[in-house]
């Protein structure tokens, strides 16, 4: 018996310090090594800065930063994750890429309502496996549209 693509999602999990997270591949242009961003003076505090890829010049978003953790110190093991939002092209530093899975949709449950976090506001939910549990993240809703617009102006 075999289930239905539908019933599965393909994700990418990464890792921000000591914890799991997840987005859908399909949201996921290319994964990078790390590089330096060059700062963009007067940015938000979560935008590394910009980089150059293949001639087109992208914003680079600390994703530790922009759900409220303590800002990641890039590693030759971070990782850059291109990806693209509302059709903004950006990149996101994680600690490091841990996998592409597919996972059947029953896994995914609801974030449990203990606070009014970006947490929780940017997550779509929790995929609890034997090996732990990953956040699952949103994109669309951690970067709306004009945010990513003024990014991508950045």
């Amino acid at each position: 018996m075999t289930m239905a693509t539908t019933d599965m999602l393909e994700i990418i999990a990464f890792r921000l310090h000591d914890q799991e997270f997840c987005v859908r591949t399909i949201t996921i242009r290319e994964i990078r090594g790390w590089a330096p961003a060059t700062p963009i003076p007067q940015a938000p505090a979560e935008v590394l800065g910009v980089m150059n890829l293949r001639g087109t010049v992208i914003p680079v978003i600390n994703l530790a930063l922009k759900l409220g953790m303590r800002s990641t110190e890039p590693t030759e093991r971070s990782a850059i994750v291109v990806t693209e939002v509302h059709g903004m092209v950006m990149g996101l530093l994680v600690d490091r890429v841990s996998d592409i899975l597919m996972v059947p949709t029953s896994l995914l449950q609801p974030v449990p309502d203990v606070t009014s976090s970006n947490a929780t506001t940017f997550s779509e939910g929790i995929i609890a496996q034997a090996s732990g549990m990953i956040c699952f993240l949103n994109l669309e809703r951690m970067f709306n549209r004009s945010e990513a617009e003024l990014m991508a102006a950045a």
